[in-house]
């Protein structure tokens, strides 16, 4: 496991491969100033799918659909490093209990605060979801911009990205999911 003081030492290093007096003034605490902010930025490795969706309810019969639609988020490539972020709609059909609102907006963010493609952010909600909730389906769509794009090869400020991911009766009843759409559109 790599010391917060490797990692201080590591950006020093970048730091000198893009600035001819990494040690100026204004560069002096950044090594620290990184650290801190990817403390924050990739908090998700600390966090556990199970416990955020564990606070769960009696669904009282509810078997309708439970959507949250316009999740903002931010999260990184792992590719470039290069930020991304958008919105994400997450759904499910209870059978049994339901989870509380803002858990589905937390296990968005657990996986958004990782080094992450957004492919596998779609997937990944969505098997939390089968996994702790056991939905009769749930989905997942995710829109989003990625930095990649725009301010390095190909320089496409305008294009989002839309991946999702589709399980149980939003996957096998075109009904279900045709009435999600609805629902997000509206």
């Amino acid at each position: 496991m790599t010391t917060r003081g490797e990692a201080e030492e590591a950006v020093k290093t970048l730091l000198g491969y893009i600035e001819k007096d990494p040690s100026r003034e204004g560069l002096k605490d950044t090594p620290s100033r990184v650290i801190n902010s990817w403390d924050e930025i990739f908090a998700g490795y600390r966090q556990s799918p199970g416990e955020v969706l564990s606070s769960t309810f009696n669904g009282e019969g509810y078997d309708g659909i439970v959507l949250l639609k316009d999740i903002e988020f931010h999260s990184t490539c792992e590719h470039h490093l290069q930020p991304f972020a958008g919105s994400a709609h997450v759904a499910y059909i209870p059978t049994d209990r339901i989870v509380g609102i803002s858990k589905l907006a937390r296990i968005v963010d657990l996986h958004s605060r990782r080094l992450q493609n957004q492919e596998r952010i779609t997937m990944d909600v969505a098997d939390d979801l089968e996994e702790h909730l056991s939905p009769l389906g749930c989905a997942v769509i995710i829109e989003a911009s990625h930095g990649c794009m725009q301010c390095r090869g190909v320089r496409k400020q305008n294009a989002t990205m839309t991946t999702s991911s589709m399980r149980g009766v939003f996957f096998d009843k075109s009904e279900a999911r045709s009435e999600l759409m609805r629902l997000i559109r509206d």
